[in-house]
């Protein structure tokens, strides 16, 4: 599938080619700014998202595949999964790891080419209307310049009924939490991006967590979007959270 043409975006611009520098090192410095425990989420963010055997699904900001591997393997070979990302450095490493994991073991449940990778903008998607049998999307709400947009988006492809996961690092409301949230990143986050010579890029992750939307706020711009039923789950106190948004049945 071709991308439609979008109009420019400086802030997307910036984005997009943030994500493309920040490629190499992306799974690495997930694992420390989470201290390992994203993969335990993203299981958690695939289980709800209901996808089920044989079902086409969408993986939005799919960044380095990894969530788009696990509902590879959640839909089997008779399903299919699309990994949609704006940054094609991080899509080459999401084929990369795909190809590599399969010929490691043959006999996963999925095969290579039930995982398509498109680079494509997530608020502009190149598919039809209610496409998808369920979705998720993994750290891309917080980076996309147009929250509401994107919801509406996500609405449009996803078939009546059914239902995607939204994970993200959010803003916990415990101060102490709060507290532990910021001294991970100052101490450990940004020097370690600092010695992969990476620090302007991941200084944007405290003013974004800031700025992005909290668990209400996100459940009225899902039903803005059109969800029948919006729900937020925080997850370790509040540093993460899973919105999980269910289109109506008509």
């Amino acid at each position: 599938m071709t991308p439609p043409a979008v109009e420019t975006n400086p802030d997307a611009d910036r984005i997009q080619a943030l994500f493309n520098r920040i490629a190499p090192v992306y799974d690495r410095l997930n694992d420390w700014l989470s201290v390992g425990q994203h993969r335990i989420w993203k299981l958690m963010t695939v289980k709800w998202s209901q996808a089920s055997s044989g079902d086409t699904c969408l993986d939005l900001c799919c960044g380095s595949g990894d969530l788009a591997q696990l509902l590879g393997e959640r839909v089997g070979k008779t399903g299919q999964v699309f990994g949609v990302d704006f940054s094609c450095a991080q899509l080459e490493i999401a084929r990369q790891r795909c190809d590599r994991e399969a010929s490691r073991n043959e006999n996963r449940l999925y095969p290579p080419q039930t995982i398509h990778w498109i680079e494509a903008d997530a608020l502009h998607l190149p598919f039809a209307d209610n496409f998808f049998d369920a979705a998720t999307m993994g750290y891309g709400l917080r980076n996309v310049t147009d929250i509401p947009r994107s919801l509406q988006e996500l609405h449009r492809v996803l078939k009546p009924g059914a239902t995607a996961a939204i994970l993200d690092f959010h803003r916990p409301s415990n101060p102490t939490l709060h507290a532990v949230q910021q001294w991970i990143l100052q101490t450990i986050v940004v020097p370690v991006a600092t010695a992969n010579g990476l620090q302007d890029e991941y200084a944007y992750i405290l003013p974004s967590l800031e700025k992005f939307p909290q668990g209400p706020e996100q459940i009225r711009l899902a039903q803005q979007a059109g969800f029948a039923q919006a729900t937020h789950y925080p997850i370790s106190g509040g540093i993460m959270g899973v919105l999980v948004v269910t289109k109506p049945q008509s």
